[in-house]
This record gives C-alpha cells, sequence and structure tokens, in this order.
C-alpha cells in the first residue's frame, strides 16, 4: 500500500499552502450553470502576469504556448502564461520520472498515473481550494464532486477532471470503423455493419484499383500501433464484441467482476479476423512497425481505404485530404462489429466519471492563482472562447444566435491543424471543466459547436452524399443508441488511478508486455500457426498472474462504486 505519510503530508501541504495565500483573492461570485450568469474568476485576482510550468500526457501538436488568439485573451484575463510540455513517446515513463526526481511542474495532467503522484507527495488536495477560490468549478460540478475523489480509502480531490464533459448528450460519431467516401460509393453504398461487410467494400474496391493515381499501391486496413497507440489496435478487441471502453477489462455490469479482455472467447476471433486480413493481403503490412508520423502521411496521401480507430487518431491525415480537396478520400463512420448479435458500442455513455484531469503540484509557486486561471477556463466565459473564439473574430451574434463566421467555419473545417494554432479554437478543452455537447449557455445557445445544425453544415459534398445514400443526416444515426445501453455504475473503468504499489497495478505492467508483444504475433502469423500461438499466450498470462490481477481490479471497481453511492 503506499505511504499513509505521503498521503497525509500532500493534505496537509494543501491546507498549508491555501491559508498562506488566501489573502491573494477571494470569492469570485456565482459560477456557471447551463443558464445561469457567472463570474470569469478573475474580476477579483491578482492578475499580474505569472508563469506556471505545465507537463501534460496527451499530445499538443497545435501548441502555440498561448500566442495563438485565444491564448492572449485568456492570458489577459488571467495574466497566466503556461510553459508546457507535452508528452513524447511513453507518458507513463515521464510521469514515473517526475514523480522519482522531484522536478514538478505546478500543474500536470497525468491521466491515469495521477496515482504516482499522490504516491510521491507531488500534488495536494484540491477540495479546500475548490470550495474557496473556485465558484465555476464548484457549482458545475455539484453533486458529481464526489465522482472526483480519489478513493474509497482516500476521498481527497487529486484532479480536476477535465476529460469527461458534464451533462454531455453526445452527438458526433467519431470513432467505430471508418471507409472512404469513394469506397462505399463503388460498391453502391452497401450496408457496413460486420467486419466480413467492411472487409468485402475493401477488397473489391482494390480489386479494380489496385494502385493511386500514381501507380501507388492501395491499402486495404492501415492501424497505428506505435508505442501506446497500441491500445487504439488491442481495444478493437472489446469495441467489435460489445463491450464498453472500460480500458483493459471487461467489466460483468451485474456483478462487477473483471476481465482482462483478451481472454473473452469472442475477442480471440477478432484477432483471427485480423491474421485473416494480413494473410489476404489487405491489412498493411507496416503496421505494427509504423510510427505515427508515418501513419498519419499514408492517411494523407489518400492511399488508406479502411481504417479502424478514433478521429483524433488520424484527424491530421484527413485534414490534409480536406486542405487538398479530396473529399471523396475523407472517411466515414460505421457501427462495425464481429457480428450482428452484438451492438457497437461508441455511445454507451459512462456518465460523468471524474476521472483523468490536471493536478495542482506540491511546489507550485501559487495553488490559488492555479485554481483560479482553471476557475476562469470552466467558467461560461472561457468555455465559450474556447470553442468559440472572440465575438467578432470568428463569431457573431444575430437575433440571438452564435455563429461561426464563414470565413472562420471553412478554415475550422478544410485547413483544422493551422486554424488552430493560429486561433486556438478548441486547443483548451483539456485543461477546462467543461460542459459536453448537447448542452446550451445562458444566452441559450450551444457551449460546443458539436450540435446538429452545424454538423450538417460542415459536412464536404462526398460526405454529403454517402450520408443520404444511407439514408441519414448524421453518422450517429447509424450507431445503437445511449438508450439502448444501461448506465455504468463505475463510470469508465480506465479512468481509476490505483496507488503504485497495487497488485493490479504490478500486474498490469507484465500483461501489457506480454500482450504486446503476442497480439502482433498473433495478427502477423501463418493462419495455420494462429490457435498455437494464441493458446501460448493465453497460458503466459495465467502463469504471469493474471487471476490474481483481475480479482485486485474487481476489488477497486467495487470500491468505486460503493464510494459514488454515496453522492
Amino acid at each position: 500500500m503506499r505511504s499513509k505519510f505521503k498521503r497525509v503530508a500532500a493534505s496537509l501541504l494543501s491546507l498549508t499552502l491555501v491559508a498562506t495565500l488566501a489573502a491573494c483573492g477571494g470569492n469570485d461570485g456565482s459560477s456557471a450553470a447551463h443558464s445561469d450568469n457567472d463570474s470569469s474568476g478573475a474580476n477579483s485576482n491578482d492578475l499580474k502576469p505569472i508563469t506556471f510550468t505545465y507537463f501534460s500526457e496527451d499530445s499538443s501538436t497545435n501548441w502555440n504556448n498561448m500566442k495563438d488568439e485565444v491564448g492572449k485573451v485568456i492570458t489577459e484575463k488571467t495574466g497566466v502564461t503556461l510553459d508546457a510540455e507535452f508528452a513524447v513517446g511513453d507518458p507513463v515513463q515521464k510521469i514515473s520520472l517526475i514523480a522519482a526526481t522531484g522536478n514538478y511542474p505546478d500543474l500536470i495532467a497525468a491521466k491515469a498515473d495521477v496515482g504516482k503522484l499522490v504516491d510521491a507527495g507531488a500534488i495536494i488536495d484540491l477540495t479546500d481550494l475548490i470550495d474557496k477560490h473556485a465558484p465555476n468549478i464548484k457549482k458545475m460540478l455539484g453533486d458529481k464532486l464526489v465522482r472526483t475523489k480519489y478513493s474509497l480509502d482516500d476521498q481527497a480531490i487529486y484532479a480536476i477532471p477535465t476529460w469527461s464533459a458534464v451533462d454531455e448528450v453526445k452527438i458526433k460519431a467519431d470513432g467505430g470503423f471508418e471507409l472512404q467516401h469513394r469506397v462505399v460509393k463503388e460498391a453502391g453504398y452497401p450496408e457496413i455493419r460486420t467486419v466480413k461487410d467492411f472487409e468485402k467494400a475493401i477488397q473489391d474496391y482494390i480489386a479494380k484499383h489496385p494502385t493511386d493515381e500514381n501507380g501507388n499501391k492501395n491499402i486495404g486496413l492501415s492501424l497505428n500501433a506505435d508505442d501506446w497507440h497500441m491500445y487504439q489496435v488491442t481495444n478493437l478487441g472489446f469495441k467489435t464484441t460489445g463491450g464498453p471502453d472500460d480500458g483493459e477489462y471487461y467489466i460483468d455490469q451485474k456483478t462487477h467482476q473483471a476481465t482482462y479482455h483478451f481472454r473473452r472467447p469472442e475477442e480471440k476471433e477478432f484477432f483471427r479476423w485480423l491474421n485473416h486480413m494480413n494473410a489476404i493481403g489487405l491489412l498493411d503490412p507496416e503496421s505494427f512497425v509504423q510510427k505515427t508520423d508515418q501513419f498519419k502521411a499514408k492517411v494523407a496521401s489518400g492511399r488508406v481505404l479502411g481504417l479502424a480507430a478514433p478521429e483524433w487518431e488520424y484527424g491530421d491525415g484527413e485534414n490534409a485530404l480536406k486542405a487538398a480537396g479530396k473529399f471523396d478520400q475523407t472517411y466515414g463512420h460505421y457501427p462495425v462489429t464481429m457480428s450482428k448479435e452484438y451492438k457497437d458500442t461508441s455511445f454507451w455513455s459512462a456518465g460523468f466519471d471524474g476521472g483523468y484531469g490536471i493536478s495542482i503540484s506540491s511546489t507550485c509557486k501559487d495553488p490559488v492563482r492555479a485554481i483560479k486561471f482553471l476557475d476562469f477556463l470552466a467558467s461560461e466565459e472561457g468555455q465559450i472562447l474556447n470553442n468559440w473564439g472572440i465575438e467578432g473574430k470568428h463569431y457573431t451574434i444575430e437575433n440571438g444566435k452564435r455563429t461561426l463566421i464563414p470565413e472562420v467555419q471553412e478554415r475550422a473545417i478544410n485547413d483544422a491543424a493551422a486554424f488552430q494554432k493560429e486561433s486556438g479554437l478548441g486547443l483548451y478543452w483539456n485543461l477546462m471543466v467543461h460542459y459536453g455537447d448537447g448542452i446550451k449557455d445562458s444566452t441559450g445557445n450551444y457551449f460546443t459547436r458539436n450540435y446538429p445544425e452545424l454538423l450538417t453544415a460542415n459536412y464536404n459534398e462526398a460526405e454529403k452524399e454517402t450520408l443520404k445514400a444511407y439514408k441519414a443526416e448524421h453518422w450517429k444515426d447509424l450507431f445503437p443508441k445511449e438508450d439502448e445501453f444501461q448506465p455504468r455504475a463505475y463510470g469508465a473503468a480506465y479512468t481509476m488511478s490505483l496507488p503504485n504499489d497495487d497488485p493490479a497495478v504490478i500486474l498490469a505492467a507484465k500483461m501489457k508486455d506480454i500482450t504486446w508483444k503476442r497480439i502482433p504475433e498473433a495478427v502477423m502469423s501463418k493462419p495455420e500457426d494462429f490457435d498455437k500461438i494464441w493458446d501460448a499466450y493465453m497460458a503466459e498470462l495465467e502463469k504471469a498472474g493474471v487471476k490474481e490481477m483481475e480479482e485486485a481490479y474487481t476489488k477497486h471497481i467495487k470500491n468505486r462504486v460503493a464510494l459514488w453511492s454515496t453522492q
């Protein structure tokens, strides 16, 4: 178990910092909540320039040191600039290094690795800071604050949740399996519901068009397994067999028993299908060796006919196609599973799960200024600024309706990367507690730009043609609806942060090493060797203690359910 002394020391340090720095600023008024008016969180603050160091496990390819248009306004409103560093390579190693060396940035976004920082006494309990100095965060979260607590045994708040949107009604489909519009058009817009449907559409297209216009070989399905992106490949096992995204586990919804999801027999059949795709030449042979930049470059070339990845994974490549006007080589989203007995779970909501967010370190130069900075971002003003930009520059309000300026909208769609780096629109979402899609602000406008009318306006002609052929207004219409799934009492399991010395953590590292070796081996093997390799993989997991890991994780799932039931 982690050191009780470290946990207590971190909490005492938090209280000391709050007490000594409270004079730097007071309560800033009422806070944002749907139609309520809110305070910006900066009105009575000290706005003298201050720079906070910041590390995030997430990458941010368009980060511009807050010199973008939105970033400049944030600095103007708060006095804060960020000296930011984003993970390159394995983010877990970086967090481990931060925890070990004691060289803590002021703000840290450690995702599920926050436990390493708790064990090291590197971050402080934010409970009192939120209560005294973050009215927007406090009111927005309301009774959901219980879901930000670390654990049943340690009910401190070590991270302000920024990944899980508050009260979200998800509107945009940005996952599933993807096919280029030209592929389904040539096939006559067939039903794309199972892996066999997906395979046939690709196979038929390649039979007619083995190369592109430059004589380069078209690629059926390409995967990105570079470093941590391997999770996007292995997650396909549960996604195609009816499981929600609970990280490396399949959770029984009644008993809350956790199973290392690869041990489910139905998932073996998915990886057998990938093996089959490789055997018939439809899987990119470089899938398990290419780097992320190479993967994105292939997408940008227009040669990759099919994908099985979230939009953020391949979006840079697709944006390059849009910028080049190659809209028929961009992608539509399809609810592909192994067979029709399974449902795609893209819209199986985890609810608000607290989870990933921003921590304030025990060495932060000014915790009160830091929490007020985060509170400004959570305010209605801050959320509108991030999502919509600056009135008159990025959007206008006519007859009470907020609308992006046409030139801005065009660039946001077809020149997305360059435009975001210049404007900052959408760049700060994972620094802020925020409302989700489908939620309106105090003016009756949506907080985010993912709402039905704007999604329709943003579709290119090839996309509109495909949707029309499938008798759908939006890609979401092709997927099982949220109300077809029961609520998950534990949220999303992968957002749990566990003590570094917990058996579930120690054993998970062993299982990952085994899995990341065996899955590529099985997929790329001769079909006649697949069962032998898979059986050896399963035996290796058992020998390494997979059942002990499952029992340890099950206990944590049940503890989270118990904690959340107190709200």
